[in-house]
């Protein structure tokens, strides 16, 4: 038993030692530094190999597309644990295996440690879920090895998706990743919009893999069309706001109209953003998942989070940010972000610590990743702190701190270290500044 405690309180003190949230705020980088442990130490050794689960006290040795793939998998490919990208790779690989000439959909859940399979939603959205993951994994991880193994599930789960287009230019699914909990139509924005940048992943990713021009080029077309599209079929007025319709016919605010803004669509953030923090939607425990529901589950609330920051409404985004912070690490249900009530009674699902994460990374330190050494940051520092850092990053390839305080005259100075190596920018707040390590 002591070997046992001592190994675990070694691993811990990896996984804390990795990607280090630096702020003024001490609440925010310890409900940081707790979200590592519950993403990372939720990974068993299965007979497929390494896999992250859910956990829960339910969900052990299986993966889902949008847990895995989709949540905390990118979440991983900025930490640097060995462990957990092999993980990461053994969930894509799983999912690969169900590929199919016939382009029926790819199962929601592969379970018992990979004998069986869950599909009872049908097509959530699944193969968006994946092609958004595993594009954002490959790049960020930074091994062209990887990405070249990760290369074929992408294409195919894009190809999948042309085939679920529909007349209005938008995608067409079974259900979402609710799965029938709340009505979705026959078509949704979120499935839509993981698309739209799955496909902007996979043409920066097929760059760097050589693959064809005209190929790229294709899914740059599409990712254009279908952001138009995306504008004309769901943007709308509802309840007062001028945001979107989560589906087809649907009139009431539903908290998924945050995945536009996740995915960079800045169209309507204005609308999106004040229906966000409504009283309509926003309540004591974070985002209703329908507004006049009691009902909430974290995930929209993460992805909320993450996208207003990345839209620019910085203080806004760490006003909420700081009291669901407080409420998840110091109130009754601690110390990590849950998955759902009434259902589940806040379980702590571990993926949804992964998407707490990436608040940070994508969000507050804005990092879209590009290339295997090369990421696009927006950093939004807010106005109550004097400077910010993550510190021992391991991705795109490389193994640096990234350091961004405030300069005068509205700029912000942006400082890549890596082995001492310094690299040094200066700009305007609220720019982007491209990085090759």
């Amino acid at each position: 038993m002591d070997s046992e405690l001592k190994e675990r309180q070694d691993r811990v003190k990896q996984f804390l030692s990795f990607l280090q949230l630096q702020t003024p705020d001490h609440i925010l980088n310890t409900a940081f530094a707790f979200a590592k442990i519950r993403a990372t130490e939720s990974i068993y050794k299965t007979k497929g190999g390494y896999l992250h689960g859910p956990g829960g006290l339910r969900y052990y040795a299986a993966i889902w597309a949008n847990d895995q793939a989709e949540y905390v998998n990118p979440f991983f490919a900025f930490l640097g644990d060995e462990v957990a990208n092999k993980s990461a790779m053994n969930s894509y690989r799983w999912f690969a295996k169900y590929m199919n000439s016939d382009y029926k959909p790819i199962p929601s859940s592969i379970i018992a440690e990979g004998d069986g399979v869950w599909q009872g939603a049908k097509d959530r959205g699944d193969m968006a879920m994946i092609a958004y993951g595993a594009g954002r994994y490959a790049l960020a991880n930074g091994n062209i090895d990887s990405a070249r193994v990760l290369w074929p599930l992408i294409e195919w789960c894009l190809e999948y998706l042309k085939r679920k287009v529909n007349a209005n230019g938008v995608v067409t699914s079974n259900s979402d990743e609710l799965e029938g909990r709340f009505p979705a139509g026959n078509a949704n924005l979120n499935t839509s919009s993981l698309y739209f940048d799955a496909l902007k992943s996979a043409a920066l990713l097929g760059a760097q893999l050589g693959k064809p021009s005209a190929q790229l080029k294709q899914y740059e077309t599409e990712a254009k069309t279908l952001r138009q599209n995306i504008e004309k079929f769901f943007g709308a007025t509802v309840e007062g706001f001028a945001t979107y319709r989560y589906y087809e016919g649907n009139d009431t605010l539903r908290a998924w109209i945050t995945t536009p803004l996740v995915v960079d669509i800045y169209d309507r953030k204005e609308g999106t953003i004040a229906a966000l923090f409504s009283q309509r939607l926003w309540t004591a425990d974070g985002l209703a998942s329908l507004a006049g529901n009691r009902t909430f589950w974290d995930r929209s609330t993460l992805y909320g989070l993450r996208g207003v920051f990345a839209a620019g409404e910085t203080e806004k985004a760490l006003e909420f940010l700081k009291y669901y912070s407080r409420r998840r690490l110091l109130g009754e249900h601690v110390p990590y972000p849950v998955e759902a009530y009434p259902e589940g009674n806040q379980r702590h699902l571990s993926a949804e610590s992964g998407l707490y994460c990436r608040i940070y990374t994508e969000g507050l330190f804005g990092m879209r990743p590009t290339g295997f050494n090369s990421f696009d940051m927006t950093p939004r520092l807010p106005k109550e702190w004097d400077k910010m850092a993550l510190r021992n990053v391991h991705a795109f390839g490389n193994i640096f701190d990234l350091e961004v305080n405030r300069g005068g005259n509205g700029k912000l100075n942006v400082v890549v270290n890596k082995n001492g190596e310094l690299k040094k920018y200066s700009i305007k707040e609220g720019t982007t500044q491209k990085v090759i390590l």
